[in-house]
């Protein structure tokens, strides 16, 4: 269990209590109120429903207070019990005399039912505070351990920081020593070095001659890389006219078949047009039958479509059969 559920359980024992509360006060100062006003002089009827309400009033204080008291985990002692009981006995005795001084037992049955219920939900009540109130001090007690714990754990955090950082320290100091061993050895080896000097001198000549050597098949090295990049160089320039070229030769088929559908598309128009009703003009005759030899019509349909004589359009024909083919006379000198 944690806050959320004690906090809820507190509420609905708080909520049913005063629904109680409020549901007894109601039935009494009804039942009480005619009770009281049979029992009072008729000039003073109007001070009926405040006995009730007196009684009622103190059932209130005792459950507020008890609440209040059982929150914190206190006892009020004999008197708020005394209290308690006499309000709830005063409630059963108003609500049940009117039926028990008719002899009517069911009436009295009846009407114990809230003052009952009332003075058992206060006692109930407070016991149910008194126990939400230890579970809530158990809660308490808990998350103060767990602070405690949570606390001790920082604090071990901080220690072990502090020897890490004692660590790092003495690591430091480590290092220092060891720079300072370095430092004199780096010394020793200053003399050594300058012991081997003649040494060296004596291997410096053989050095050179190496150094030469090298050099020469560096210089080889280089103009291969040379030659190399050269031969590169003109690999790439040959794939990239190769490339261009083949890009030129794609470009001019495009060209070449836009040219021919966009022919074929006028040729298209040309001899969508039907038969012709009258002779056509000459240039309109000559693109017709241009267009017609090209989709391969008969002599007859050609003529048909211009309106011009069978032999005309055969003239024409052995015309087109000559050097110019009929794609590309079709409509150029026309001038469709």
């Amino acid at each position: 269990m944690n806050a959320v559920h004690i906090r809820s359980a507190e509420r609905a024992l708080s909520v049913g209590t005063w629904l109680i509360v409020a549901g007894a006060m109601l039935y009494s100062i009804l039942t009480v109120t005619p009770l009281a006003a049979a029992h009072t002089p008729d000039k003073w009827d109007w001070t009926a429903p405040i006995l009730p309400l007196v009684v009622d009033a103190a059932v209130v204080i005792v459950v507020r207070l008890d609440a209040v008291l059982a929150r914190l985990g206190g006892n009020g002692g004999r008197w708020p019990i005394a209290l308690r009981w006499m309000t709830g006995c005063m409630t059963l005795a108003l609500n049940v005399a009117d039926s028990a001084l008719k002899n009517d037992l069911v009436g009295v049955a009846v009407h114990a039912v809230a003052p009952l219920l009332l003075i058992v939900t206060a006692e109930t009540g407070l016991a149910y505070r008194r126990a939400i109130t230890a579970a809530v001090m158990e809660l308490e007690a808990k998350q103060h351990a767990e602070r405690e714990a949570h606390e001790r754990t920082a604090i071990e955090r901080r220690e072990e920081s502090a020897r890490r950082a004692r660590e790092e320290r003495e690591h430091a100091a480590a290092l220092v020593r060891e720079q300072r061993e370095h430092e004199a050895r780096m010394v020793r080896e200053q003399a050594e070095r300058e012991a081997a000097l003649r040494r060296e001198e004596r291997e410096r000549e053989q050095a050179r001659e190496d150094a030469e050597r090298a050099e020469r098949e560096q210089r080889e090295r280089e103009r291969e890389q040379s030659r190399r990049e050269r031969e590169r160089r003109e690999r790439e320039a040959a794939e990239r006219a190769e490339r261009e070229q083949r890009e030129r030769a794609e470009r001019e088929r495009r060209e070449r078949q836009e040219r021919e559908e966009r022919a074929a598309r006028e040729r298209a128009a040309l001899l969508s047009a039907g038969p012709a009703t009258d002779k056509l003009p000459e240039d309109d005759a000559r693109a017709i039958v241009a267009a017609a030899r090209a989709e391969g019509m008969s002599v007859r349909t050609a003529a048909e479509l211009c309106g011009w004589s069978v032999g005309w359009v055969s003239t024409r024909y052995a015309e087109l059969r000559g050097p110019v083919n009929g794609t590309s006379v079709d409509l150029a000198g026309t001038g469709r």
